[in-house]
């Protein structure tokens, strides 16, 4: 007899092919609470491991940066889900899940500076984003080893500003950084096709 997962198992359960740190509790919660698809759920635990693992990065820069850790990981755990409520976009393109994510995170009474991440990861290119945002943003294309340039180049741009350190440097050692993420996408991509877009 097979198990079928469940949000929380996909959350918080031990994973093994590829590693990945589970979700905060409260995002569990939250996630199982609003029913949320189980690709959805893999999903936002790719992108979060992938999160924390740049945001250990930056934070051995010296100087590190300035950077909320929590928000980025509640923005990279969070970012998706209003594709609860527009699951077509889990599967096709679509942009309707973005305010719609926001707006059921503020229901929830997530504060507005957390909640924004759902709205701002695909607006990387705003004149209002910052490190926090691009790395939420960084994180939600790299876990599939997807790279763009000009997010990658925002992103080495603020770690210059705090670091003082020469752009070629900063872009030497993300673009190295990157590659190596890059690596394990395909372990990524493989788990969360696993789950099933409808639970």
């Amino acid at each position: 007899m097979t198990t079928v997962p469940t949000v929380l198992s996909i959350a918080l359960g031990e994973t093994s092919a590829p590693v990945l740190r589970p979700l905060p509790e409260e995002v569990a919660a939250l996630l199982a609470e609003i029913g949320a698809p189980p690709r959805l759920v893999a999903h936002l635990r790719a992108v979060h491991d992938v999160a924390a693992r740049l945001l250990d990065r930056v934070g051995r820069r010296d100087p590190a940066p300035p950077v909320d850790r929590w928000a980025v990981l509640f923005g990279a755990a969070t970012h998706d889900i209003g594709k609860t409520l527009h699951p077509g976009e889990l599967s096709g393109p679509g942009s309707r899940h973005e305010e719609a994510g926001r707006d059921l995170l503020l229901a929830h009474g997530v504060s507005p500076g957390l909640a924004r991440f759902a709205a701002t990861h695909a607006s990387w290119g705003s004149p209002d984003a910052g490190l926090e945002d691009l790395l939420v943003s960084l994180a939600d294309k790299v876990w599939k080893n997807k790279r763009v340039a000009d997010l990658e180049d925002l992103v080495v741009a603020e770690l210059c500003r705090v670091s003082g350190r020469p752009v070629w440097q900063e872009f030497l050692d993300l673009d190295e950084f990157l590659t190596v993420l890059g690596e394990e996408a395909d372990l990524r991509l493989a788990w969360q096709a696993a789950h099933p877009v409808h639970g």
